[in-house]
């Protein structure tokens, strides 16, 4: 069977990779100069910066991937485990740190908020409870609403239908615990109010499996994934831009590049962006384009600033992940998830109206900078762009001297004098280069309505042969669940093609399972 993938993320490659170790003729096709999607990497006079994700979790999700060659991830990439997992910082820059240790991180608990030390038991124990009741429909498709609806009595049971804030809340009082122990939806793009408490799985992940970074940045991950896919027969075609998803009646067929040039497919994966993937590849032909551009609510944007230091910091207080969370939590959320008509300019802006991620990687592994060198990513929350809006004009300015204020103030004293790399991108990168309609970071908010059987589906219900992966899709954002979206379209492949070629009357093996 030939199939061709559209986008070379982790949900492009690890369908891809599935695919091709299951003997499909398999061409990734990657617009940029290199795969990685989001997990991009940029390069500047001797410093590498990954372009987006820098959290690993579930490594077993990559051994998944390189045992389907008989081989070991160990061999191609090392894995380094991370403690603590996170070190965040109240207004006051105090540090607390999130520990691999469930014993260290209740001490530091019990150290800001003696009371909180019971409460935080509990929280631990509601958290494992939804982890137990949910992370297997994380691996399986949501097809149908009836699978959901399945999971009506757990998300009752264990209140996981409520925030992720309110799950918190209830558990917790000190007002900057509530905060820390409640940010893990901000990092695949959702509000803690918004985000169904069943998402607090992400913590239970990182709890079970660890957070871990890779030698080298992750993107090295990205080129072990897109060499891997290579040995087991798959091509890979950078450079160039698929312009359309070809249909033949109800079916697709293949695609057309922006060359003119046609790659005839017998399934279509496309890791492109849903929106972007019916409305513009499709040519807005389906429902489905519509109605994402009606009800779709997005995630938040970013910006992301790369910079890179002629000098270390060894006696800094930041770690390797970082969460500066001086300001008010009301307001810093607000200005990302509600913004008013932009009537104000972003010279009204300030340090506290900014959610910011600092990670350091050179505090772990200093392979990513010239010698005796400092680098570090410095993520911004922003609002997502209005339909045709870009941003104001001088925002990328205003943020860039207020995240250097900060650093140089509290964390990383002369930095801007130092400063020798860099980069940054904003909303309008992530809609105009990575075609993520308004510009959303991360595709879809995880809202309860955009999660589960609401979220675009894995395998389009109009287009026969056309499939659907990445942070948009089921099951979500963030690396494990990509991952998971391309373990469960190549199932619903090979489910698929199994059924095709069975006798009329007869279903294949496995043919009836939910989906």
């Amino acid at each position: 069977m030939r199939a061709v993938v559209v986008g070379g993320g982790f949900g492009g490659l690890a369908a891809a990779i599935r695919l091709a170790a299951a003997g499909d003729d398999v061409t990734l096709i990657e617009k940029r100069e290199r795969v990685g999607g989001r997990a991009y990497l940029y390069e500047i006079d001797g410093f590498r910066f990954d372009g987006g994700p820098t959290v690993l979790t579930a490594p077993f999700m990559f051994d998944e991937l390189f045992a389907l060659a008989g081989e070991r991830l160990e061999d191609h990439v090392e894995l380094m485990p991370l403690d603590p997992f996170y070190r965040a910082f109240d207004r006051d820059g105090t540090p607390f740190d999130i520990h691999a240790d469930a014993s260290r991180l209740k001490a530091e608990v019990a150290a800001r908020s003696p009371d909180d030390a019971a409460g935080f038991e509990r929280l631990s124990q509601r958290i494992s409870l939804i982890f137990d009741a949910f992370y297997p429909y994380t691996e399986r498709p949501m097809m149908r609403l009836h699978v959901m609806m399945r999971m009506l009595p757990f998300l009752l049971r264990h209140r996981a239908a409520s925030s992720v804030q309110r799950l918190v809340d209830g558990c917790i009082g000190d007002p900057f615990l509530r905060r820390v122990l409640a940010f893990h939806p901000l990092l695949i793009g959702g509000h803690p109010s918004r985000t169904p408490a069943l998402y607090s799985l992400i913590v239970e992940f990182e709890r079970r499996w660890g957070v871990h970074y890779a030698v080298g940045g992750t993107n090295t991950l990205v080129e072990a994934l897109g060499s891997l896919l290579v040995r087991l027969g798959g091509r890979i075609e950078c450079g160039t831009a698929v312009e359309r998803v070809l249909v033949d009646g109800r079916r697709a067929v293949g695609v057309r590049l922006e060359d003119g040039s046609v790659r005839v497919a017998d399934v279509v994966v496309s890791n492109a962006d849903p929106g972007f993937t019916y409305g513009r590849l499709l040519g807005e032909r389906t429902a489905s384009a519509s109605a994402l551009r009606r009800r779709g609510t997005p995630s938040m944007s970013l910006h992301v600033l790369y910079l890179g230091a002629d000098r270390t910091w060894p006696d800094s207080p930041l770690a390797h992940h970082n969460l500066l969370l001086g300001g008010d939590s009301r307001r810093v959320l607000d200005r990302v998830f509600r913004p008013r008509a932009r009537d104000h300019t972003s010279e009204q802006l300030t340090a506290d109206d900014l959610f910011l991620y600092v990670h350091v990687p050179t505090r772990t592994d200093p392979s990513v900078a010239p010698e005796d060198c400092e680098a570090l990513y410095v993520l911004v929350a922003a609002p997502a762009l209005r339909p045709g809006e870009d941003p104001p004009a001088d925002e990328h300015r205003r943020v860039r001297e207020l995240v250097l204020e900060v650093l140089d103030r509290r964390y990383l004293p002369g930095l801007p004098e130092h400063l020798v790399a860099e980069h940054s991108i904003g909303p309008e990168h992530f809609r105009d280069v990575l075609n993520t309609p308004r510009g959303a970071a991360f595709s879809l908010q995880p809202t309860l309505f955009q999660s589960g059987w609401f979220r675009p589906h894995n395998r389009s219900a109009r287009i026969d042969g056309l499939y659907l992966v990445g942070a948009g899709t089921h099951p979500g954002a963030g690396i494990p669940a990509v991952l998971a979206s391309g373990k469960i379209a190549a199932a619903l492949i090979a489910k698929d093609a199994a059924t095709r070629r069975a006798p009329a009357g007869r279903q294949p093996a496995g043919a009836g399972a939910p989906s």
